[in-house]
């Protein structure tokens, strides 16, 4: 439950989040999370990799893998409705130290999706505006950068994080906006595949063989992380602990199905051969298909939409997490500051908002890193809170569940969360170097870069606090104990 402290606490332990958040407003959050701009840009590549049913197969199993994933979540959220999702989870199941290393984990997930969205703004925007890039300033892995075309994702970025200060119900009208138009956009796409696509385009259904599957696999991850900003956002909803975790379950399963559609759409409307070709596949295959460059800008503003529903989603979702550890005192306070009016973590913010600002500065190549030095964090996360299930089912039995997996029969629940520790570590190994669908070095030095300044913090955590219920309280009187001991106050 939301808890507000009195006026006299410091401004860092002020604590009041809104509940403005509706059913509707809950489900958009995580399933337009789900949907950025990858299903533009990536699609073509799928299929090229995996074949039309190669590619389809990859986001069915990434699909039951998230779904065993969702389902531990959903559990966990409604025991623990708390802004920070997984760092309670794993504090009170594992303890600081690893509470703070899961964190860290999605923390950086987040961070590269939305790296990924302010560079993915005014790479759209160039199908639609061909002179948008002006004034070369440089070039990183071979890709120009302007300053006209990195200008747009900066200001994009400005935008978004000034909204996000202003308040979550703001933030939710946008997201329901954004999905609603993206739900037309697909419906407008199958429809049009129906009636216009050719049989013949899928062919072939399988290129690869299993090499071609896990290349798609590999970034289903990346994708659908974002379910999770349910949890994050749980004491901003208007929702019942049962009811939340539902819906967390649900947004994967329709975006899973959303992916799907689009593959199956893009095959339908073009040559897989020809895909390769094309800058932006799924909609330069709706114009192949229609005839018309009016149904690709059409696309294009669906993806647009798309940044839009993810870059909101995960603002709500790495500020709050990033206010919980903060809070317990695991990071600098200064990321704990609450807006006194509006009620939103605006450190944690506008500290996210400023590296979206910079992004868009290193260029094309940052969709590539972002992509793939975020998967091995998000699913390092997905791992450790797929554990602490299996761990406070054993440890508290007894604890509140509004909605328990299997119901009456516990075994259900207990053989949900071994399957999904056990596809999540296959899924981790799929990074690994060797693997069909190993990183190469500068995704690596993005991912080590992250985890060493996550050391850092992991060191200065005060040891023998124990898990369970009251672990972040004993963690809080711990740190300030050492705060006061450092400056000599009594």
């Amino acid at each position: 439950m939301t808890t507000h402290p009195s006026d006299t606490s410091p401004p860092e332990e002020r604590h009041g989040f809104i509940r403005t958040l509706g059913r509707i407003d809950v489900f958009f959050l995580g399933f337009g999370s789900m949907i950025g701009f990858g299903w533009i840009v990536l699609t073509g590549g799928w299929i090229q990799s995996a074949g039309t049913l190669g590619a389809v197969t990859a986001f069915l199993v990434g699909g039951v893998v998230m779904a065993l994933v969702g389902l531990v979540y959903s559990e966990l959220v409604s025991a623990m409705p708390k802004a920070g999702g997984e760092h309670h989870y794993l504090l009170r199941g594992m303890g600081p130290r690893a509470a703070l290393l899961g964190s860290w984990g999605i923390v950086g997930g987040y961070v590269t999706v939305i790296l990924f969205q302010s560079v993915a703004v005014p790479r759209s925007l160039t199908y639609l505006f061909p002179d948008l890039p002006r004034i070369e300033l440089w070039t990183i892995a071979g890709a120009d950068v302007h300053l006209t075309w990195a200008l747009v994702g900066s200001a994009t970025a400005a935008l978004l994080t000034w909204l996000n200060v202003r308040g979550i119900r703001q933030a939710g009208l946008l997201q329901t906006s954004a999905v609603l138009f993206l739900v037309v956009v697909a419906v407008v796409l199958l429809a049009s595949s129906f009636f216009g696509g050719r049989p013949e385009n899928v062919e072939p259904l399988f290129t690869g063989g299993g090499s071609g599957i896990i290349a798609v696999l590999v970034v289903v991850p990346f994708l659908f992380v974002g379910f999770d900003v349910i949890p994050q956002s749980a004491e901003e909803a208007r929702v019942s602990p049962r009811r939340i975790g539902s819906l967390v379950v649900l947004s994967v399963v329709m975006a899973a199905v959303f992916y799907i559609v689009i593959v199956v759409t893009t095959s339908l409307a073009a040559p897989t051969d020809s895909l390769g070709s094309m800058d932006l596949a799924t909609a330069d295959a709706m114009t192949h298909m229609l005839g018309h460059p009016f149904w690709g800008m059409f696309v294009v503003a669906g993806g647009l939409a798309g940044i839009v529903t993810t870059w909101n989603a995960f603002l709500i979702g790495v500020s709050r997490l990033l206010w919980a550890m903060a809070r317990s005192g695991m990071i600098p306070r200064w990321f704990g500051v609450m807006h006194r009016r509006n009620g939103t973590p605006v450190n944690a913010l506008l500290f996210v908002g400023a590296l979206s600002m910079g992004a868009p500065f290193f260029g094309l190549a940052m969709l590539d890193w972002a992509v793939d030095s975020g998967g091995p964090s998000i699913v390092i996360t997905y791992l450790m809170v797929s554990v602490v299930f299996l761990l406070l089912r054993r440890r508290e039995p007894g604890m509140e569940r509004p909605m328990r997996v299997g119901g009456r029969r516990p075994w259900v629940g207990v053989l949900v969360g071994v399957a999904a520790v056990v596809t999540t570590t296959a899924m981790l190994a799929l990074y690994l170097p060797g693997m069909p669908a190993s990183l190469s070095p500068e995704p690596w030095l993005t991912f080590v870069a992250w985890w060493a300044l996550g050391l850092v913090f992991l060191v200065r955590i005060p040891g023998g606090v124990r898990p369970g219920p009251e672990a972040e309280e004993e963690l809080s009187a711990r740190v300030a104990e050492r705060t006061r001991r450092r400056s000599g106050r009594p």
